[in-house]
């Protein structure tokens, strides 16, 4: 069933034991690195997560929220196989879009250990320092509670396309 996008979704966040398990399922694939569970959809269904900044051998994981809801990740692969990275980019102000990118770098970067000698991520949103490169992450950050132009952009969007079809026709 399709959620109505009116406000953000604001569950609660924490990672059950379960969690990797739901989050491998979503993904098609177990995770790389550690991460949090930081939104949960009404019935408590991971929907994004937050991933360390490194991942267990040490190289840098850039995208620092993922969403792994899998309602939202097919409406917005919908939007962006219709022209939506670049409306995006063309709506969003290139100044805020900077800044944007700027605080989520400061986000990850803060979450490196001390003292980090190894690689280190680098750009903003989706590993990027300008432009939109993946509206998902930008919606990822904004559902976290980022300040996203993009996820903005995208989630007055998110209304006008239609839900993911249950495949167990629940």
């Amino acid at each position: 069933m399709g959620q109505s996008m009116d406000t953000p979704i604001t569950p609660p966040t924490g990672t059950a034991p379960d969690d990797h398990e739901v989050v491998a399922a979503l993904l098609g694939r177990r995770p790389k690195g550690r991460f949090e569970v930081v939104v949960r959809d009404d019935a408590g269904v991971p929907v994004v997560i937050r991933n360390h900044p490194l991942l267990e051998d040490g190289r840098p994981m850039p995208t620092r929220f993922w969403l792994v809801g899998d309602d939202l990740r097919s409406r917005i692969g919908t939007l962006e196989s219709t022209g939506g990275v670049r409306a995006a980019e063309a709506d969003c102000d290139p100044v805020e879009l900077v800044d944007a990118h700027a605080r989520y770098a400061a986000e990850r970067d803060a979450a490196i250990p001390a003292g980090h000698a190894g690689h280190r991520p680098s750009g903003g949103v989706g590993g990027t320092r300008r432009g939109v490169k993946c509206l998902h992450a930008h919606y990822a950050w904004f559902l976290a509670g980022g300040d996203d132009p993009v996820g903005r952009w995208v989630h007055a969007r998110l209304d006008d396309l239609p839900a993911r079809k249950d495949p167990t026709g629940g």
